[in-house]
């Protein structure tokens, strides 16, 4: 008989509901699946009273930082939350997390929870996961974080970070995994109707390449211009024309303004409008490979995989569904 553990996730207000309950409910099919109490599942609040979700459901805490623990941890998760980035939370949390962490076997966060680990200073010269759309503003802010920007969950010593919401049950499952072996987390991932091993990385659910335009008017005019026409020409030359810039000065404006080559900013755009048709039951490859600007069929799936992760068809499949008829799955 293993020794039991206890599992404590820190949820701080606001947080995402599901990255909570989420892991919680793996642990708990575990128990079910082994007929056991092994996992013993503790929810860890910053204060007395209620913790109150992004969705208004409210939590209540089986324990409070700063209180002496009746349990030995033997994983402790932080949860994410909407705008957790920018929010500032007592310091206390911060210190009970560099107090914590060195007394468990594991510790990690789901989504957004990244960034408290990082105040905290648990994740310097580690690789970790975040959800793809806070992934470069924990880069940024924390430069000696390694992110893994297309990675469902990372496991890096003692530390296991996952990317946004759903992936907190990968990393979950992978931790059952570990604990109580694969035959058990296979059947705790067929209860549960989730992948044992999710296919593609968090890539494929981003939409980088839809972002706002940003700088001076002139270039957010350009950049609207190749969202809305993707199978134009749209070389540097053309582009500093419609600007009334020299193609050298506007290159070099773009760069320092929106933060990517113009290339790359057009190739992600095309890429974004090839997504957009691809969710659409009719659409043709070589259709979407000439709408959206590229030249081939070839040219597209070798774009599309290096910015999703996964080729055209198969994001199709994921996005229509296996059993929707069309020119890319056709029945």
């Amino acid at each position: 008989m293993k020794k039991k553990m206890t599992i404590a996730i820190l949820a701080t207000p606001g947080v995402q509901l599901l990255d909570v309950s989420g892991p919680l409910d793996v642990f708990a099919e575990a128990n079910a699946q082994t007929g056991t109490d092994f996992y013993q599942l503790r929810v860890v609040g910053i204060g007395l009273g209620t913790i109150r979700s992004s969705s208004g459901v409210r939590l209540m805490p089986d324990l409070v930082i700063g209180q002496k623990l009746t349990d030995t941890i033997d994983t402790l998760l932080v949860a994410g939350a909407p705008n957790l980035a920018e929010t500032t939370l007592d310091s206390r949390v911060t210190d009970w997390l560099r107090e914590i962490a060195p007394t468990v076997r594991r510790f990690g966060s789901v989504c957004s929870g990244a960034f408290l680990l990082a105040k905290a200073g648990l994740l310097n010269g580690r690789r970790v996961a975040t959800h793809w759309a806070v992934a470069d503003c924990l880069a940024q802010t924390y430069p000696k974080v390694t992110v893994e920007p297309d990675a469902i969950h990372v496991r890096d010593g003692r530390l296991r970070t996952a990317a946004g919401v759903t992936a907190g049950l990968d990393l979950s499952l992978a931790l059952v995994e570990e604990d109580l072996g694969r035959e058990v987390a296979r059947k705790v991932a067929a209860q549960l109707v989730m992948f044992f091993k999710r296919p593609g990385g968090q890539l494929q659910f981003s939409r980088k390449g839809e972002a706002a335009p940003v700088g001076r008017s002139a270039l957010q005019e350009a950049q609207r211009w190749i969202a809305a026409n993707p199978a134009e020409d749209l070389s540097i030359a053309k582009l500093a024309n419609r600007t009334g810039l020299s193609p050298r000065h506007f290159a070099r404006l773009f760069q320092q303004e929106v933060g990517v080559a113009p290339a790359t900013w057009v190739k992600e755009a095309r890429v974004a409008a090839a997504r957009r048709l691809l969710e659409s039951e009719d659409a043709f490859p070589k259709q979407v490979a000439g709408e959206c600007g590229f030249a081939n069929a070839d040219t597209l799936r070798r774009a599309f995989v290096r910015l999703v992760g996964i080729t055209p068809a198969e994001y199709r499949k994921r996005m229509i569904g296996a059993g929707g008829k069309g020119p890319w799955n056709p029945v």
